[in-house]
């Protein structure tokens, strides 16, 4: 009997240090009963999967004990801090240290410093017993007590107050990044208004289940997806979909989640919970997205691993060897500024926050990306292969043209629109909306759908297929889409579908091509039909009449043309779609038209069905890594000036503390402005 999994989400209230989410990661992994950690450093929460054998108070228990080695955490939701009370020690040393600079007293110096370094110092003691050596804490302790021990109490006071002022600005940064981030996706509705037998009450949304009747008053937003039942309303939909411009919603059409009605009051049928509605799923994917880390966020923790280490193995030799050769004793204060200098925090802090604000920008313009990895590969892209049918062109056919054969229009389009009754593709509902008579469920059985070819089934007895295979005598003219219909065997005629072009897929096209992207169309359709908007959009390379099998191939092919570095893209909506968007290096769903299978499976997901928004995403993509880029050059660059400085002793500890903490606060700014347009 396969083991049970239990997913597992937890919030860490008290997470400030990158470094220490990392070691907490790695550490869990080893955990036996625990698969697949993940500690995302910008919103605090820890997911595992834990099986049956590893019940959820053990591995709570084991998760404690192996985040008080690293850091003293709460697995809670965290709460505001009270500053005053939480660094009472840092206020009395900076009293006692301005106290013993007038009155000179040593004595209180060494008071200061105790009560100032009181949590570094029980952090790196606490650390080193538990062979947790190479951390900020250490490196701060031993650099300050080295100064003490060359009796500069002064100095060593001052950087210790230093250090935890800004320890206390970088959490304040960290935190009002976290705060904007979070303010983007902050959506959920906590109560809803049900309509009952004896009125309409206020409950919590968790409370509301599928078929319940709620209201939405004008200037609200809609809590939970559903059918408007009476009323209509604009609606304000940019918190899905990043359009500003409202749109008009009556009775019988769908109302999602997210959306604020702007005019008018709603009644609604919800079809979804409060776990699985439109905007539950938006807040998930992206705050899911750190389990899908960048090259750079995986490079930064294995250079960490090494760095450090390596910095306090060259300042053991700067403090001994020419102490022994020259007799020099200061070279044992410029290692101790070398040491404050090594700790790569800013990398640690910046890299993974930066990620973050760029997939929480992206969300606010309705582009979902699943994961950092996504958002840095949509900059690599050199092929986008796109599907037809919802991603290029509207996706809404219109039947223009019924040509029965042995059968009058209406009996066609009767057996037609059964056989399809139970069908969600476009085809399907405009042939039943062309029937526009009641469909009698009770006259259909034994349903098959055959992927990229049709649709089988018994209508009142009778076997009706309806697809795309002509008999081998019917030549009809090319450039639309037809759907032949057989009754028991013979061919009965066809009808011709036609769907309209979006307006934005031709710029989108030429945008793409104008930046050295390759476009390839690849569809189910007719070549006819597929050259036909391809020559409207300005597609030359077209791959017509695929089987979803025949498109996976070919999606494999381009993948093994692409050169070393080049990413390839597939942008579809389908269901049929699926397979292809998962074998991509980056597959896009549109999420508006798209199956629910299509978003599954892909990896970015533009809520507005534009093939613009593509643009947008490589846009925030190539902002992102500009930002990143920056962070990276500014830190090493000023880590590595200070230690060159140090090593000739131009540099002390002041210096070499603005060069940690102080770039960390500057990497940290310098990221929240990706969350800017």
């Amino acid at each position: 009997m396969p083991k049970k999994n239990i997913n597992v989400k937890w919030r860490l209230q008290g997470l400030t240090c990158a470094h220490c989410a990392a070691k907490i990661e790695n550490e869990l992994g080893k955990v036996e009963g625990v698969r697949d950690p993940v500690l995302n450093f910008t919103t605090s929460q820890l997911s595992f999967i834990a099986n049956e054998e590893a019940t959820i108070e053990e591995v709570r228990r084991r998760i404690k004990k192996i985040a008080a080695h690293v850091e003293i955490l709460k697995l809670e939701d965290a709460k505001k801090p009270n500053l005053v009370k939480e660094n009472w020690q840092m206020i009395s040393g900076t009293f006692l240290f301005f106290l013993g600079l007038m009155l000179g007293y040593p004595g209180l110096l060494l008071m200061a410093y105790l009560l100032a370094g009181f949590k570094t110092l029980k952090k790196a003691g606490s650390n080193f017993f538990r062979g947790q050596v190479f951390d900020e804490n250490f490196l701060m302790a031993i650099a300050t007590l080295g100064a003490i021990c060359l009796g500069d109490y002064q100095e060593a006071v001052a950087v210790m107050l230093f250090y935890g002022i800004g320890e206390l600005l970088q959490y304040l940064a960290v935190t009002r990044s976290r705060g904007l981030i979070s303010g983007l996706l902050d959506l959920k509705v906590e109560s809803v208004h049900l309509i009952g037998q004896h009125g309409i009450v206020d409950i919590a949304i968790d409370n509301i289940k599928i078929g319940n009747l709620i209201q939405v008053l004008p200037s609200e937003r809609i809590p939970l997806d559903g059918v408007v039942v009476e009323g209509s309303a604009d609606l304000n939909m940019s918190a899905l979909t990043g359009e500003s411009m409202p749109k008009y919603i009556r009775a019988g059409e769908m109302a999602l989640s997210g959306s604020i009605a702007v005019n008018g009051l709603l009644k609604i049928r919800v079809t979804s919970t409060s776990k699985t509605s439109t905007i539950a799923k938006i807040m998930e994917l992206v705050e899911h997205s750190a389990s899908k880390k960048s090259t750079s966020e995986r490079f930064i923790t294995r250079f960490s691993r090494y760095y450090t280490p390596a910095v306090v193995g060259v300042a053991l030799g700067v403090a001994i060897i020419p102490t022994l050769l020259f007799g020099d004793i200061s070279w044992v204060y410029r290692a101790l500024v070398f040491l404050v200098i090594s700790c790569p925090c800013a990398l640690m802090v910046s890299i993974p926050l930066a990620w973050f604000a760029g997939i929480g920008a992206a969300s606010k313009e309705g582009i979902l990306v699943k994961g950092a990895n996504y958002l840095e590969m949509l900059n690599d892209i050199t092929v986008i292969a796109f599907d037809k049918t919802g991603t290029l062109t509207e996706g809404q056919f219109s039947v223009v043209k019924v040509q029965p054969s042995g059968l009058s229009a209406d009996e066609f389009l009767k057996y037609a629109a059964h056989a399809e009754a139970n069908s969600t593709h476009p085809i399907a509902k405009s042939i039943i909306k062309t029937y526009a008579k009641a469909i009698k469920h009770e006259k259909i059985t034994g349903v098959q759908e055959i992927p990229g070819m049709g649709v089988r089934a018994m209508v009142d007895g009778r076997e009706v297929i309806l697809g795309n295979t002509a008999p081998l005598d019917i030549f009809p003219e090319g450039g639309d889409t037809l759907a032949y219909l057989y009754l028991d065997g013979q061919y009965k005629g066809y009808l011709v579908l036609r769907d309209q072009v979006k307006q934005s897929s031709r710029d989108a096209i030429l945008a793409l091509q104008a930046s050295g992207i390759h476009v390839v169309m690849l569809t189910g359709d007719t070549h006819e039909c597929a050259q036909k908007v391809a020559a409207q959009l300005g597609i030359v390379d077209v791959r017509a009449s695929l089987l979803p099998h025949e498109k996976v191939a070919a999606v494999a092919a381009l993948l093994k043309g692409l050169p070393e570095g080049s990413r390839l893209a597939f942008v579809g909506d389908g269901l049929n779609d699926a397979p292809v968007l998962a074998l991509a290096d980056v597959g896009i769903a549109m999420g508006g038209l798209g199956s629910d299978a299509a978003i599954e499976a892909a990896d970015v997901v533009l809520m507005t069905d534009d093939p613009n928004a593509i643009l947008k995403a490589r846009k925030f993509s190539k902002k992102t890594l500009a930002v990143l880029y920056q962070n990276i050059a500014l830190a090493l660059g000023i880590k590595l000036l200070v230690m060159i400085l140090s090593l000739f002793g131009l540099a002390g500890l002041w210096l070499a503390v603005f060069a940690d903490v102080g770039v960390t606060l500057l990497t940290v700014l310098n990221s929240i402005r990706i969350l800017k347009k």
